[in-house]
């Protein structure tokens, strides 16, 4: 009779998700102001006002498992215990873990940066609040934790998902122009003032803006969307403001009413140069080029139904490979120097962070959230954008989407060939991994996108 009376409460207690009345995708944003305080350090500038505030902002999704948490900060970059004590934070406040949570920036640059392992180090060397403020970024996170609480509990039910794209026309252009010789001939940077420079051809780039939507049938309750580019229009202002990525995703906000989430690609090598040469109006103009491709990739959406069964989220974590040139020695060295300057000394114990994270083995999470046929990969660093079109080239039959820009400490992270071609993105100023980071990183793309080696 107990065996009996037992079987009866298991069929009961299956029966509901058996006849599919299981709990449905639920999706929640979160929106918080990550603008800073008036004399707080943006990447290279104290701040003297905010022109346009920044965000912090992003969706919590659940019903598939623990909740999954995607965030993205208008600011130049989280590292280290910066990246860890975010998704700690978040992932508490979501229910869930850390693992299941993706924090990235936008990578403006009349922004803050965070990275609470570099400030501490700094403090005890006698160099303070030089490129930090730890207590505004801990209030950011603090407030964002609130917020992504108030999401996961008032999320809205999910029926269908929205894909996407159109072209960005006149935005991107690739920063590396090579000579005859294979080398590194100019450089085109954010704002290029030269003609004779801006004049060649816009290189390898991805022109291509993704967006990604959440449905309750008929009404759209979030967007997210996918472009690879450095985020300059110009900058040292001293003024907090989002630049044109940012002006783009809050006018398409506006005219929609939907919220929309923006994630930069991997634009490592890649910014407006060819079509900039940093005039006070070209970031208008950039921003509504932006802002006329997101309008079209809205206009493209496809729905299709999605269930708690389309949803995945799967990591793998990485070891990349430590650049040369690092030297603990010397790095240490200028640290003890009193008459280093405090930028040489924030500069060495960047790069000795990520030296001593590699010696002990320390891994980078890479992450692919599946939705139906989207796939979208969260990767570190200033990425270059062979990454993302050649994980798109890995399967064509899927709609796939990258965000990097995540963990921030590797720097760039360019190419395996791109390293003997010279340029600023892979000397020793600018990347911390070596050559090999190409087989690693790919290795890992193949494996989250379901490609056999």
């Amino acid at each position: 009779m107990s065996r009996y009376c037992l079987f009866v409460v298991f069929v009961g207690l299956c029966l509901p998700r058996a006849l599919g009345a299981a709990e449905p995708v639920r999706v929640g944003t979160f929106d918080v102001d990550a603008s800073p305080p008036v004399g707080s350090p943006l990447a290279y500038d104290p701040t003297k006002g905010v022109q346009t505030p920044l965000s912090c902002r992003g969706i919590v999704l659940t019903g598939a498992g623990k909740p999954i948490v995607l965030s993205v900060v208008d600011w130049i970059g989280i590292s280290n215990d910066g990246q860890t004590e975010f998704r700690a934070a978040l992932a508490e406040a979501a229910g869930t873990e850390p693992g299941r949570v993706a924090v990235h920036t936008v990578h403006q640059h009349d922004a803050p940066r965070c990275d609470f392992s570099a400030d501490r180090m700094l403090r005890e060397h006698g160099v303070e609040q030089t490129g930090f403020d730890s207590a505004f970024a801990r209030d950011v996170i603090r407030r964002a934790a609130v917020a992504v609480k108030a999401a996961a509990e008032n999320a809205t039910p999910v029926t269908h998902l929205g894909l996407g794209a159109a072209n960005v026309e006149n935005v991107a252009s690739n920063r590396r122009i090579l000579g005859p010789d294979g080398k590194v001939l100019h450089m085109r940077f954010t704002a290029t003032e030269d003609p004779k420079i801006r004049a060649f051809p816009a290189g390898t780039i991805d022109p291509e803006l993704k967006m990604i939507s959440f449905w309750n049938a008929d009404k759209p309750v979030a967007v997210l969307t996918y472009y690879a580019t450095h985020p300059q229009s110009y900058y040292r202002t001293g003024l907090a403001n989002p630049d044109f990525p940012g002006l783009a995703r809050n006018a398409r906000q506006t005219e929609t009413g939907v919220p929309h989430i923006h994630f930069n690609g991997a634009g490592g090598n890649l910014g407006a140069g060819k079509w900039n040469d940093g005039s006070k109006g070209n970031r208008q103009v950039l921003a509504d080029r932006v802002a006329a491709a997101m309008k079209l990739a809205w206009e493209d959406t496809k729905k299709t139904p999605l269930s708690p069964q389309d949803v995945g989220w799967a990591v793998e974590p990485v070891a990349l490979p430590v650049a040369k040139h690092l030297d603990e020695a010397a790095l240490v060295k200028v640290l003890e120097d009193k008459n280093a300057a405090p930028g040489a000394k924030d500069s060495a114990i960047s790069d000795l962070l990520w030296l001593r994270r590699c010696q002990k083995g320390d891994t980078i999470d890479i992450a692919c959230l599946t939705l139906n046929n989207a796939r979208v990969l969260h990767m570190p660093g200033e990425l270059f954008v062979e990454y993302q079109l050649a994980a798109s080239k890995l399967r064509p039959d899927l709609f796939v989407a990258m965000a990097a820009y995540g963990d921030y400490t590797p720097g760039y992270i360019g190419t395996e060939a791109a390293y003997g071609e010279g340029g600023y993105e892979t000397s020793p100023a600018a990347s911390k991994v070596a050559p090999a980071v190409e087989g690693v990183l790919m290795g890992a793309i193949r494996k989250l996108l379901g490609v056999k080696p």
